[in-house]
């Protein structure tokens, strides 16, 4: 099950968090996983894990907001391995305030770093895939673009941008054995969620049905699935790993 050997992999922002979880995960599935980071140590400490388990892969430091770059790291990628089979765009970031204390800058760097970046990567990347008749795009929303939050107009609307251009490209592509698809991710425990104080992540839990937060392995798992052949009907969609968040 979701077996992904001979397939390549590039998975945007993996030096840590929920992209390394990824990069990881689509590694122990047997794929060739690209690393990429702002910083190259980043990314290179990514791929030594990928290593150790017994993976292959590249590491390409890159700013994945700029387009020279976007086109220096896929040629990168295709002189190394001939080919991108999967695209995972995870890079991203947050700068949270109240819509009335946002300076406008800030609206501007979380549109690029987190919605422009998928675009530029997936324009370079699927011309690749259209011309191999294949291919894995998934996006890493949230659910913060499915059901906005406070405190979070910018990042909200970037994460929503992202479930938009996931159906849209869905739609130019399928034709092409190419699927499209986004994740959106709850509350997931990570090292900034553990030093949260108790009592809020108590009132957190309150929200969500199943009571608990999500773990990066549930994030990951799920992308494998998306990028596996199991997954080859499945496109344009939005899939919520969420403990259930989004239905309320």
């Amino acid at each position: 099950m979701l077996d992904l050997k001979g397939r390549v992999a590039v998975v945007t922002g993996s030096g840590q968090g929920l992209g390394k979880q990824i990069a990881l995960e689509l590694a122990k599935r047997g794929a060739r996983v690209v690393t990429n980071a702002l910083t190259g140590s980043h990314a290179s400490d990514t791929l030594a894990e990928i290593h150790a388990q017994g993976g292959d892969g590249l590491a390409v430091p890159a700013d994945v907001s700029q387009a020279e770059q976007v086109e220096g790291l896929v040629q990168t990628v295709l002189a190394t391995f001939g080919q991108v089979d999967i695209l995972v765009n995870n890079a991203g970031t947050t700068r949270d305030n109240l819509i009335v204390h946002m300076p406008e800058e800030d609206w501007d760097f979380i549109q690029r770093v987190s919605l422009k970046t998928a675009w530029l990567c997936s324009k370079v990347v699927v011309q690749s895939m259209i011309r191999q008749k294949y291919g894995r795009i998934i996006n890493i929303s949230s659910a913060s673009g499915v059901m906005g939050q406070k405190g979070q107009t910018n990042y909200s609307a970037s994460k929503a941008g992202m479930i938009g251009m996931t159906k849209a490209l869905a739609q130019e592509v399928a034709s092409q054995g190419i699927t499209v698809n986004a994740i959106a991710p709850g509350f997931i425990y990570t090292a900034l969620t553990e030093k949260m104080p108790q009592k809020i992540l108590q009132k957190l839990m309150e929200y969500i049905p199943m009571q608990r937060p999500g773990t990066l392995h549930d994030v990951a798992y799920a992308v494998a699935f998306l990028a596996s052949d199991e997954a080859s009907y499945i496109t344009g969609q939005v899939l919520s790993v969420d403990g259930g968040l989004a239905m309320i």
